[in-house]
């Protein structure tokens, strides 16, 4: 957890200048802008969970809390953040506050392998993109199973390594390699070891899929898109231009000890995992998005 703290640090300001709040990937359809595909996604989890104004939700893993905001704006509902990095819940609460949101939304520093939270507590909970950290997925997931009312619903995006992945074939071991040493990942779960976490765990199966299993519709548009550098005024940060121009900036502020020492190496890895995404993204190797719904057995 130390490895995924350190690493945070470092590339949160990174994230948050080229994404937004909102720290994931999402479907997204030709006619939507990139935020709104954001927002969609986490209106699509908030709804999966039937979140309704009195009701206590967890975000597991949290980031700064942008998708944790969209959520208690749309549906009324309490959500309480589960994070184990300083600087993010800093950032989180004071958006927090800006948004006119910490009435609904909080923040509790932990690790999410022990929560400090008491057994049956609360009526739904969330992760996006953010339990592929966790060092052992059926002590996470049994963790959150112990912090939910009987019958209560749990939801979440998963990076997984789909059917497609090939462990024997050196290229798909070296693109999933990338991906994790990027992202401060441990082993990257394939989707069926998922499920079968949150079963040992204890869940009921309700649903699963991949969002993203028609990434080549002629109606969507890859979730991989905004990290392949095509050219676009909207989003000029995710362009070859725009990410040369971001690097120079970073060598300067760290050159004048503005930005601190590790800067420049982590914008370059981070530019190095964007092409492993994108190249898994295109092999279908990988997707950032496995969804799953499941239930805390009401017995």
């Amino acid at each position: 957890m130390l490895m995924v703290n350190n690493f945070y640090d470092l590339v949160t300001d990174f994230y948050e200048y080229g994404w937004g709040q909102s720290f994931h990937f999402a479907p997204r359809y030709k006619d939507e802008s990139f935020n709104e595909s954001l927002a969609r996604s986490e209106h699509f989890l908030a709804s999966q969970l039937k979140l309704a104004p009195g009701m206590k939700c967890l975000d597991i893993g949290c980031g700064i809390g942008g998708p944790m905001r969209q959520i208690a704006r749309f549906s009324g509902a309490n959500i309480t953040g589960v994070n184990n990095n300083d600087y993010q819940i800093k950032r989180g609460n004071k958006q927090n506050v800006q948004g006119g949101l910490d009435k609904l939304c909080d923040f509790v520093k932990a690790d999410f392998m022990s929560l400090p939270i008491k057994d049956s507590s609360y009526d739904a909970a969330f992760t996006i993109e953010a339990t592929c950290h966790a060092p052992d997925k059926v002590g996470v997931f049994s963790e959150i199973l112990r912090c939910l009312k009987p019958g209560a619903l749990f939801a979440g995006f998963e990076w997984c390594m789909t059917d497609k992945y090939e462990p024997q074939n050196p290229y798909h071991r070296e693109l999933k390699f990338g991906i994790e040493v990027g992202n401060g990942l441990p082993d990257i779960a394939s989707t069926h070891d998922v499920i079968d976490a949150l079963k040992k765990a204890g869940f009921e199966i309700v649903t699963y899929h991949d969002l993203h299993k028609d990434v080549h519709s002629p109606h969507q548009i890859p979730w991989y898109d905004s990290l392949s550098a095509k050219f676009s005024f909207s989003g000029f940060r995710h362009t070859v231009p725009g990410m040369m121009m971001t690097h120079a900036m970073v060598t300067v502020l760290e050159k004048c000890r503005i930005a601190p020492s590790g800067t420049v190496h982590v914008h370059d890895m981070l530019l190095k995992t964007a092409k492993a995404l994108v190249r898994s993204g295109e092999l279908e190797i990988f997707t950032p998005d496995f969804f799953f719904l499941v239930r805390k057995p009401s017995n």
